[in-house]
């Protein structure tokens, strides 16, 4: 190998070959010992501050010149990637529960139970304290269901079914059935859906017929069936006979709320309440019938237990039924609860579902049963 053969340039350009990552050849000064030095080129000046920025720049990521790397070993970073997310804490056991009874429910069962309670210490109260106090009980509830059932039919049908003489023929409609018994509460109910004939000729035409038609409905639905309840309390042991009413049906719709979330399968009347099953009648039939027997031979005087059982009956059937009517009618209306005054339980009316056809049913199988009083 001569002399010339160290100044010529590489095959490969001046930096070298690819894979070695070399620095570039400089010769000290020219070479004339062979052919090969007329063929040396200058080398390039490399400026030490690229196009791109300087060091600085380079060192937050500025592209070099060309934009590629400026030496092959300077490959681009992969980005880092985006550290995970904290896991959330772990949850409680109080507070799993607390979600899992809640979304079987449906509602906020706390707020439901605590509700509950509360009205049951007034009813009891007032029951056992002075008959006149809850026939105020009876016709606040009537005066608010009223209320509730009007404000969703004008919100939902715009129909205006005129409160004024349902809420005052409403009341009045209990206290006669308290007073005058069965003939006080029949004219007082025919009393109350003249006034809403009446009434509602104050205002324009349209729509006359199905608002008044609506009003006597709301009045025989709400305060008339609710008379039924003032008519037990006016017996000797009137207290006794609206206690079992209450027990009853409080029980009617906790046997068929506990046997159908546990072992309900079949469908009662999915296209009305598709939460209520076959199973959780039966559960009804035979909690209300156990209690029914409870009450008739320990709180009724002159009732033996197979009347219990009868009666028992006839309130799961009622108490369902009545529930389901007003299934229908949130149906139509297109709302899930009546109202919001009561948490947990939705509004008065979602409360007297139940209550209202029970009522008169009840009333009357003790009147055969043991008499008037």
């Amino acid at each position: 190998m001569n002399d010339a053969s160290r100044g010529a340039p590489p095959r490969d350009g001046y930096w070298g070959p690819p894979d070695q990552g070399l620095a570039p050849f400089v010769p000290a000064g020219p070479v004339h010992d062979g052919p090969a030095a007329q063929q040396t080129r200058p080398m390039p000046i490399v400026p030490d501050v690229p196009a791109g920025g300087g060091q600085d720049d380079h060192d937050r990521g500025a592209a070099p010149l060309g934009g590629g790397p400026l030496f092959r070993d300077e490959m681009p970073q992969e980005p880092m990637p985006p550290e995970p997310p904290e896991p959330a804490p772990p949850r409680g056991r109080a507070q799993k529960k607390q979600e899992r009874q809640k979304k079987q429910a449906g509602r906020d069962l706390r707020a439901a139970i605590g509700v509950g309670v509360g009205l049951g210490a007034v009813i009891i109260a007032s029951l056992f304290v002075q008959k006149a106090v809850f026939v105020g009980v009876i016709a606040v509830a009537v005066v608010v269901g009223l209320w509730e059932l009007t404000s969703r039919l004008q919100e939902r049908k715009g129909i205006r079914a005129p409160l004024v003489p349902l809420a005052v023929g409403g009341a009045a409609m209990v206290v006669a059935g308290y007073v005058r018994g069965a003939e006080g509460a029949w004219v007082a109910m025919a009393l109350t859906a003249l006034a809403v004939l009446v009434w509602r000729m104050t205002e324009p035409p349209e729509g006359y017929l199905k608002d008044v038609t609506a009003g006597v409905f709301a009045a025989f639905y709400v305060p008339f069936l609710a008379t039924f309840v003032a008519l037990m309390l006016a017996a000797d042991d009137g207290p006794q006979r609206v206690l079992t009413f209450l027990l009853l049906t409080i029980v009617s719709d906790t046997g068929a709320y506990a046997v159908g979330w546990r072992f309900g399968r079949t469908k009662l009347a999915p296209r009305i309440s598709p939460g209520k099953t076959r199973e959780g009648l039966f559960g009804a039939v035979a909690f209300a019938m156990a209690a029914g027997a409870l009450c008739m031979a320990f709180l009724i005087e002159g009732g033996t237990w197979w009347q219990g059982l009868v009666l028992g009956l006839a309130v799961a059937v009622s108490a369902t039924l009545g529930d389901l009517g007003e299934s229908m009618i949130k149906r139509d209306l297109g709302i899930k609860d009546m109202g919001t005054l009561l948490p947990g339980h939705g509004g008065i009316m979602d409360r007297l579902d139940s209550l209202l056809p029970t009522a008169p049913v009840v009333w009357l199988l003790l009147v055969l049963f043991v008499g008037a009083g």
